[in-house]
């Protein structure tokens, strides 16, 4: 066996950065203000040897020397060891990240929508080109998540991710929860405070934490999942009633991603959903992010920290440049991220859960008898009923008051559910957009 050819210890490992927005910034100034320690960690120094942006005149950093300032992106990938990439998006972003690879370079990205759509095929890239790719910032800021499903739990069997890796739709559900607020008024105290943007719609609408969903489930169920194979559902419908409703049952309402394994295949979800007050997402607060997993050895782990902000999430960044650095310095690869399981998706039909649904209904005798007949009729067992009044509330054409009837479920399976929620709304006596939120149990998983 030949010995591997001797490299020079004091040889810079090139380092080209792609975007310096929030994040790009706050990496650079890591790789600038720490790179003594850096190189010490490393073996070998690490240069900056380009900034790509669209506008050098918009870097106004104090730390980012302006001599490496560049617009020229796709010449810039082609000389650099490692690239990394943070300007976000599907294009140039992938095209910039295939070429890179193509050139010798590895790469190290936070860009979760281009993984959720695109990752298999940047893996498989990686893999054949003799480079590696790390994206530990993609899912939870500085959260390490992607490390363990990709490295510590390798040798496990995980079975279920439930997770909260929105930090918006986080701090929008405590705000409602600990100050009453409705969604729209919580929204806007987050976009003063910058932990919404101006268009919210890939967090509110679960469009963020659908990516890294997928993202996770690849990982730990070594199986090609997309976004588009992950059904999505926002907060946007949750109102100061629910989270009230919530309180009085001792529970809280969280968005989560919930991957599993089950009988039926594969199934990855973004949803809503109620979970009691004792289970410990219940303490995640504000814009912190968690992550909780099972595996058949290991049992439950929970990984929590910062999900999002131009630190935490520069810090994840370098760890992965690191990593990199030192596989460079010592000839070596990270591990590859294998796509074998030939699983399913789970249809949707195979969802099973219990479920909170809240109707308006008008306040007359029979009311509750035909609802509770649909429910019977459609084979769902009802665990329990409350009502209220809600003297605020009123019909058009009906004098009488408006009442607040939630029902909750014994497990059924979702399709039939909704079948049935769509049934009692079209009762005469049936008022406004009926509620549903899943009544999380993570003994049921």
């Amino acid at each position: 066996m030949s010995a591997k050819p001797e490299v020079e210890s004091d040889k810079p490992i090139r380092i080209a950065l792609l975007g310096a927005g929030t994040v790009g910034s706050q990496t650079a100034r890591l790789l600038v203000e720490e790179c003594d320690d850096l190189a010490r960690r490393v073996g070998r120094p690490l240069e900056l040897v380009g900034i790509a942006v669209l506008d050098p005149s918009k870097v106004t950093a104090d730390w980012i020397d302006r001599s490496l300032l560049t617009t020229d992106s796709e010449g810039l990938v082609t000389r650099a060891d490692i690239v990394i990439e943070l300007i976000g998006g599907i294009e140039p972003a992938r095209t910039l990240l295939l070429k890179a690879i193509e050139s010798g370079a590895s790469v190290v990205t936070a860009n979760k929508a281009l993984l959720a759509q695109h990752g298999p095929e940047l893996y498989r890239a990686a893999q054949d080109h003799g480079v590696d790719i790390y994206f530990e910032a993609a899912v939870g800021g500085a959260i390490p998540i992607v490390r363990p499903l990709r490295e510590s739990l390798v040798g496990d069997r995980i079975t279920s991710l439930v997770g909260i890796v929105n930090g918006t739709t986080n701090y929008i559900l405590d705000e409602m929860t600990t100050k009453g607020l409705q969604f729209e008024e919580a929204l806007s105290d987050a976009q003063a405070k910058g932990f919404a943007e101006a268009d919210p719609t890939a967090d509110v609408d679960g469009l963020d934490a659908a990516a890294k969903a997928a993202i996770m489930a690849t990982l730990a169920f070594h199986r090609d999942v997309r976004m588009d194979d992950v059904p999505v559902e926002g907060i946007r419908s949750i109102t100061a009633d629910d989270i009230a409703a919530a309180k009085a049952e001792r529970r809280v309402i969280k968005l989560l991603v919930v991957a599993e394994r089950t009988d039926q295949g594969i199934s990855a979800r973004v949803y809503p959903a109620l979970i009691p007050d004792t289970h410990p997402l219940a303490s995640v607060r504000g814009s912190f992010n968690a992550v909780f997993v099972t595996a058949e050895a290991a049992d439950d782990l929970m990984l929590y920290g910062r999900g999002a902000g131009g630190a935490p999430t520069a810090s994840a960044v370098v760890g992965d440049v690191v990593t990199e650095a030192r596989h460079i310095a010592q000839q070596g690869m990270g591990p590859i991220i294998p796509m074998y399981a030939r699983i399913p998706m789970a249809p949707l039909e195979a969802s099973r859960a219990a479920f909170a649904v809240r109707f308006l209904i008008h306040d007359k005798p029979g009311v509750l008898a035909a609802i509770a007949q649909v429910f019977s009729r459609e084979g769902i067992s009802i665990n329990g009923v409350n009502q209220d009044i809600k003297p605020t509330m009123h019909d058009p054409g009906y004098s009488g008051e408006i009442q607040q009837l939630r029902v909750v479920t014994h497990l059924c399976d979702e399709v039939t559910l909704r079948r049935v929620v769509k049934q009692v709304s079209t009762f005469d006596s049936v008022t406004g957009q009926a509620s549903v939120l899943r009544v999380f149990d993570q003994d049921a998983l």
